[in-house]
């Protein structure tokens, strides 16, 4: 018999000391055709997945916790969709004192005979201690003695095995669990081997409640208490909210405002869909953890050594070729295409051309991008978060705030007065503000794109583009050239636009200046300049900004 479940609540190890098989849900894909179908578009993704899942078959009965509305709507759903299972909703106290013990005790107690009466299994209390008693030994056991490493917190809404293992794979030595999914569970002293089930049923309900208080509780005190706890014990927090729910961003801001402490806030859907970008995000984060570990490492030098970086981007493929005096010898930008590999090659062999030299005269490579765990013949990886904040304080160490609009994203990242990374924000999934945006509009306008600047220049009327989506805002360009709106204007408006979208993740980190703009993006001098109106300060251009994160990841291969 498996039962399936979502809240850490839970009574689990009294239905395993039953001999039933307890299996968290944790959905790796929304079927749309059931959630449309049977919930309102608006719910929580999570729970859509778990209907999903649900739907699916593989599950003889579903517990469920009242934690939020969108819970207490799956209940609903699936008490008239799965008729023949069981489909329990625990009533979860608001408070975790004594009193919602007591009042939890009785919750499980009506569980335990509501599931006697339909599955025909009777709770043993004398199974129940035996089975807690080897929980309790091997969760002591299993408790890591020491610290290694990179040691990370997952806080937050619940989260699922796949990012836990992404963020190992992001390079994290160590991941905590602190969300509603992780079983850090502590045990308080053993019961009286002679307790009752009474007894046995209020000691474990204190289990539960005594853990780390949910967002919803009343009393959350205890959890800032833990907060304390965790934060000394760990490098950094991974704060984890799910799309519709933004419950969880309170405490976020709480952390962020009121503790320096390194901290990454990341959104998904409980699907692998985003994982690109995560795996950005995150690795940046524990690269700039280490960072902070390793700061300032004398450089080993050792004969001539000639080293390469390649940002392998979703637009453009660059590559830097450093000696050991930082010199650039050579560089090139070319287009992604079809093939990452492919165009990585191309690029890295037309920079070595240039620079006069062979492939056997590279002592290193380090790539950087979306594309940099696909490059065969890098030695090591490195996010273009690093990247381009070693890029940008190489080329100006006067720089403060770095401004990134790539083909496929946009990033803010903020330096420290040595040139690390202190903090940086990306946007989410969406193209608006990006290169990519900005080429679908030239398509839209019949203008090649290195031309908007230009074009820009020529504007006469304030054109306000309202759509933020890509889709939507190409619809709105075709509207107003059906109004006769000047080329010109519209390309302003559009400027404009992204400039908006920057100036969003701007004020998300925090405006400091100097700025640099880099990326394929900062060519167009169109854009530059709305940037510069917004925040009123002149932003830096590089003379070539599309190669900082080559750059960067060139310097890094040289340090390696």
């Amino acid at each position: 018999m498996t039962v399936g479940y979502i809240c850490r609540y839970t009574p689990v190890k009294l239905l395993e000391s039953m001999g039933v098989e307890c299996r968290r849900i944790e959905p790796g894909y929304i079927d749309n055709e059931v959630a449309e179908a049977l919930m309102h578009p608006n719910v929580c993704t999570y729970v859509k997945g778990v209907l999903s899942e649900v739907v699916r078959g593989g599950y003889d009965g579903i517990i469920l916790v009242n934690c939020c509305d969108s819970a207490r709507r799956l209940y609903d759903v699936l008490k008239n969709a799965k008729k023949d299972m069981m489909v329990y909703m625990l009533d979860l106290p608001r408070k975790s004192g004594d009193q919602a013990v007591a009042v939890y005790t009785g919750e499980i107690k009506k569980f335990v005979q509501a599931f006697a009466d339909f599955y025909s299994k009777e709770f043993n209390v004398q199974d129940f201690k035996k089975y807690i008693s080897i929980e309790k030994n091997a969760e002591q056991n299993n408790r890591p003695k020491m610290r290694k490493g990179i040691s990370l917190a997952i806080m937050g809404a619940r989260c699922s095995a796949y990012l836990v293992d992404l963020i190992k794979k992001a390079g994290a030595d160590e991941v905590l669990n602190y969300t509603c999914t992780g079983d850090l569970l502590e045990y308080p002293p053993l019961f009286d081997k002679s307790a009752r089930e009474q007894e046995m049923i209020e000691w474990y309900a204190g289990c539960l409640m005594r853990s780390i208080p949910c967002m919803r509780m009343a009393d959350i005190d205890r959890r800032r208490d833990v907060l304390k706890d965790i934060m000394a014990n760990v490098n950094g927090i991974v704060y984890h909210t799910i799309k519709f729910c933004e419950f969880y961003s309170y405490e976020y801001s709480y952390i962020k405002d009121n503790y320096h402490f390194p901290i990454l806030k990341i959104e998904t859907d409980f699907t692998s869909d985003s994982e690109g970008q995560l795996m950005t995000r995150v690795s940046a984060f524990v690269e700039s953890l280490r960072g902070r570990d390793e700061i300032r490492k004398t450089l080993r030098k050792s004969g001539k050594k000639i080293v390469a970086g390649v940002d392998s981007g979703s637009l453009s493929t660059d590559v830097v070729i450093l000696d050991e005096d930082y010199n650039i010898l050579s560089y090139s930008v070319m287009p992604t295409g079809a093939s990452i590999v492919e165009s990585a090659d191309r690029a890295f062999s037309q920079a070595i051309e240039k620079a006069g030299i062979s492939r056997d005269d590279i002592s290193f490579v380090v790539s950087t991008g979306y594309g940099r765990i696909n490059i065969p013949f890098a030695d090591k990886q490195v996010t273009e978060i690093t990247c381009h904040g070693k890029g940008a304080y190489f080329l100006n160490n006067g720089v403060r705030t770095i401004i990134d609009i790539g083909g496929q994203d946009s990033k803010v990242i903020r330096l420290d007065d040595n040139g690390n990374v202190v903090d940086f924000v990306m946007n989410d999934r969406c193209s608006a503000g990006t290169g990519r945006f900005l080429e679908v509009m030239a398509k839209a306008l019949e203008i090649p794109l290195e031309k908007m600047g230009e074009e820009a220049q020529k504007a006469t009327e304030d054109i306000n583009i309202t759509s933020i989506c890509t889709v939507f805002a190409e619809s709105e360009v075709i509207s107003l050239i059906a109004q006769n709106k000047k080329r010109a204007d519209i390309v302003k408006g559009l400027h404009n636009s992204v400039a908006s979208k920057t100036i969003g993740l701007l004020d998300r980190i925090g405006r400091k200046g100097a700025y640099m703009m880099t990326g394929g993006v900062a060519k167009n001098r169109g854009v530059v300049e709305a940037i510069e109106q917004k925040i009123g300060e002149k932003v830096y251009v590089p003379e070539e900004p599309q190669i900082a994160g080559a750059l960067g990841a060139a310097i890094l291969a040289l340090q390696e």
